[in-house]
């Protein structure tokens, strides 16, 4: 026990100390600058090939961070970290494009069960309840866009605009979840922090000597929010050898969650500035070094279902919703509309237990998701956002037979609109998932 607690510590150790490791990506997203940023997709590789399906999924191997409930059916030790490469093609309605390349760190997670499956073997007495718990640490929103605007106004001529902003929006999550018999459900308890920065200038080409107004935005961001999940496992069975009715091997899973609607803090520094290059004469509008304000995320709910087959298939679909416009930050505020999105996604393993072929053992997944994001374009028609992805699991064989994996999800999507800039991406997502069933095992002499 002593040897798995140390793990334990010096794992969270890692985790905290990696915090900085979530660099700001190199990026141009214009739309990020609405809102709080770019969602950034908090699914990990395995899930994120199969159309980022969460509510109904589980597994004995991976976690699933979005519903909670899926750590009760956790049977041994995962820790997971992700990254991430994008690449977009921002293109406007008059035919300009701009490539765009961008990676990150996706994810930290170190999810296990409280109870050894080991320990339940060598008793024979298996237990009727299951306790996971995870810890992880992801990005939730990112922000980066540097933009340039010019108009020509009467009496005042070529007018330049110049945005940047840079920054984003982090989660840091304690999850549980328990399982009695065919029933699940769980709580992530969460801390919202971030930073981002928002920077304007206006200068008057045309006028000699004129002013050039700058404006300086930095906001941070604090606060705690919570998440509850459900699944239930409907098993179908089939007469065994000896008449009584067994598993067959198929499933059906019915899951649900919720993060319902919480307050978060913003404390904002404002610096707005009238500047003259010429006669090096500067002039203070706004300084407000800290200034403490309210906001609140919206509710959001995913229901989906999914069928397995035992080791080979399994797929499913979900639909959730998210009440942005229920969305408030004093410190910046903005009209968001609420979003939908649908997903839809199967994995299949052609044999699981093969020796002779490594492609018969690996995972191959497909999926798809249409839906819409909370921000509008200047004609305050709503983006909308739809992709397909495929993803691979690669089962690696460690020492002691403890099976890890190596899981590669691709995404090819368009967001936008179409009356105003389209983004054409693609990304890859790669993680590393290392199992360990020797957390909390209890070695017995005889």
């Amino acid at each position: 026990m002593s040897n798995s607690w140390s793990r334990f510590f010096i794992s969270i150790a890692c985790m905290l100390g990696v915090v900085g490791a979530f660099g700001q990506p190199k990026f141009n997203s214009p739309y990020s600058r609405l809102g709080l940023g770019d969602l950034a997709n908090p699914n990990f590789a395995s899930l994120i090939g199969m159309g980022n399906l969460s509510a109904a999924m589980h597994d004995a191997f991976h976690v699933n961070l979005q519903n909670p409930a899926s750590l009760g059916h956790l049977r041994t030790t995962a820790f997971e970290v992700g990254v991430n490469a994008r690449y977009a093609a921002l293109e406007s309605p008059s035919g300009e494009q701009i490539d765009v390349w961008s990676g990150n760190l996706a994810y930290l997670s170190l999810g296990f069960p409280l109870k050894n499956q080991l320990n339940e073997a060598l008793e024979r007495e298996p237990s009727k309840y299951h306790w996971g718990m995870n810890l992880a640490l992801l990005p939730y929103t990112t922000v980066g866009y540097d933009i340039e605007t010019i108009e020509q106004i009467d009496d005042a001529g070529q007018i330049r605009y110049n945005f940047e902003g840079s920054g984003g929006t982090y989660k840091l999550l304690w999850g549980n979840g328990v399982r009695y018999k065919n029933l699940s459900l769980g709580v992530n308890l969460g801390y919202l922090f971030g930073n981002i920065n928002r920077d304007q200038t206006v200068t008057f080409d045309s006028l000699v000597a004129s002013y050039r107004d700058e404006f300086e935005d930095d906001i941070n961001f604090s606060g705690f929010f919570y998440s509850v999940g459900a699944q239930y496992d409907l098993v179908f069975k089939k007469p065994g050898d000896d008449g009584k009715m067994v598993p067959s091997g198929k499933v059906l899973t019915f899951g649900a969650y919720v993060n319902p609607a919480t307050g978060f803090s913003a404390k904002s520094k404002q610096f707005y500035v009238r500047r003259n290059i010429f006669y090096s004469d500067l002039d203070t509008i706004v300084n407000e070094p800290i200034l403490r304000q309210d906001g609140q995320l919206p509710l959001e709910w995913h229901l989906g279902i999914t069928y397995r087959n035992a080791s080979k298939f399994r797929g499913g679909i979900e639909i959730s919703q998210t009440t942005w416009s229920n969305y408030e930050n004093d410190a910046k505020p903005e009209n968001l509309k609420d979003t939908w999105q649908i997903s839809a996604g199967a994995e299949f393993i052609p044999d699981i237990a093969s020796y002779n072929s490594y492609g018969r053992r690996m995972r191959y997944r497909i999926g798809a998701f249409y839906g819409t994001d909370p921000r509008s374009d200047e004609f305050n028609i709503q983006l909308t956002n739809y992709g397909i992805t495929l993803g691979l699991g690669f089962p690696i064989i460690l020492p002691r037979q403890q099976t890890s994996f190596v899981n590669v999800a691709f995404e090819l999507g368009r967001f936008g609109s179409d009356d105003s800039l389209q983004e054409t991406y693609g990304r890859m997502t790669v993680g590393f998932t290392l199992n360990d069933n020797r957390w909390f095992f209890k070695r017995k002499f005889y």
